[in-house]
């Protein structure tokens, strides 16, 4: 199967969700890692230090300074690390819109994390791609 074929059925079934969990992006000190590790979404080293997503509730329990909030919209279709495309379409269609998108993908799905405030259109206009590819 080529990768445009897999994009289109990938996008047709995407079946975008929207997780009711808000979420910070953050960096966490080594010190502090072990603490929130448990519980926090995603852990990046990055040069600089940890970068974290982790749940709005535990960033302001542990008073570590964080980003504003986010939420996640998971794509329920298996997605394939090779799909190509698959982020751009996405993160094209949320641009146009206005809206911030910041995309972790998985090993299983992809995941975009968009502000707490456009959750709901973000969640409409991925509804939408999938709709158009579905129909076309």
């Amino acid at each position: 199967m080529n990768a445009k074929v897999s994009l289109a059925k990938i996008l047709r079934n995407m079946c975008p969700k929207l997780q009711e969990e808000i979420f910070v992006f953050c960096q966490v000190s080594d010190a502090r890692l072990e603490e929130v590790l448990a519980e926090s979404l995603c852990i990046f080293r990055e040069g600089e230090g940890m970068s974290a997503i982790l749940p709005l509730h535990l960033a302001q329990q542990y008073g570590i300074a964080s980003s504003a909030p986010f939420r996640q919209i998971t794509l329920q279709v298996f997605s394939s690390l090779s799909a190509v495309g698959l982020t751009a379409t996405i993160t094209k269609e949320l641009a146009e819109a206005g809206i911030v998108a910041n995309v972790v993908t998985a090993l299983r799905h992809d995941h975009i994390f968009v502000p707490e405030d456009s959750a709901e259109r973000a969640l409409q206009l991925l509804r939408g791609i999938s709709n158009r590819v579905h129909y076309t």
